[in-house]
């Protein structure tokens, strides 16, 4: 049996060194399949953080949206006997925490608006950073 020099030796097949068995591997001395672990790890991992940056974001949208509702739903003076002003006004209340009494201007419509827009540019603020850093865990 010839060798043909342009094709390597299958795995197990006799050599032209004196009949000895060789096992193919990749370049590098590495199995053949673990490009193809690697390349799905990878996949894996920037799926995994691109579903985690657009939960974050999601997250951050929904509550800028609640607070800028609020302040909208102040500025135009309405029922505060509706439900869904008054839940609007209780989510957020609780999410401006700290940021809703910080400026305190004579006028509440000025202040509700300048407090609670302050607490969202913060939120907005926080979930633009936290989605960028995830997406760089790419």
């Amino acid at each position: 049996m010839t060798e043909n020099p342009d094709r390597p030796p299958e795995a197990g097949a006799p050599t032209a060194t004196g009949g000895h068995t060789t096992t193919r591997t990749e370049p590098g001395g590495g199995d053949h399949r673990a490009p193809r672990t690697r390349r799905s790890f990878t996949a894996a991992r920037r799926r995994t953080a691109d579903v985690l940056a657009t939960v974050v974001s999601v997250i951050t949208t929904v509550v800028v949206l609640i607070l800028a509702v609020h302040i909208v739903f102040v500025a135009f003076e309405a029922n505060t006997a509706n439900g869904i002003v008054d839940w609007f006004g209780d989510r957020a209340t609780d999410l401006s925490w700290q940021f809703k009494d910080i400026f305190q201007p004579d006028d509440p419509k000025l202040e509700t608006a300048v407090n609670y827009g302050l607490a969202a540019l913060v939120y907005l603020a926080i979930g633009r950073l936290l989605t960028a850093l995830t997406r760089r865990l790419n």
